[in-house]
């Protein structure tokens, strides 16, 4: 490209507002340019296969961040029929990846006493106003 527009502008010396000449001007690709494209597309393809081979290994990503999993939780939790502390009660559970439905009444009387110790989970704030 670069040499049919070297050899267009000594012929016939175009201004450099001509189309022909501008639109050869937008097709030039530099060297540094093409061979980092080719080689970026050869990487990609490469990365693709490797991430595709180990995709199951113990070490990979998980599929699902601990971000998508807290929000996932937290809609069930808000779609939860119970009192706040069944609700809290319910979160952590799901977090720790325990049944809620299998707790005892007893077990679920001893969570709710351990967590009550936490400093997190003390009274919520009043949604009212002070005036």
């Amino acid at each position: 490209v670069d040499t049919v527009r070297h050899e267009i502008i000594e012929r016939y010396r175009p201004g450099e507002d001509d189309p022909h000449l501008k639109v050869l001007q937008a097709a030039h690709i530099s060297d540094d340019e093409y061979f980092s494209q080719m080689v970026r597309d050869d990487l990609n393809l490469i990365i693709r296969d490797i991430r595709e081979a180990h995709k199951k290994d113990s070490e990979s990503a998980p599929q699902t961040t601990v971000a998508d999993e807290l929000k996932e939780n937290l809609e069930a939790v808000e779609n939860f029929k119970g009192s706040r502390d069944e609700k809290l009660v319910v979160l952590y559970c799901k977090q720790l990846g325990i049944n809620y439905k299998n707790l005892s009444d007893e077990e679920f009387r001893w969570l709710i006493r351990i967590l009550k110790k936490s400093k997190k989970m003390g009274t919520p704030i009043s949604q009212r106003k002070k005036r």
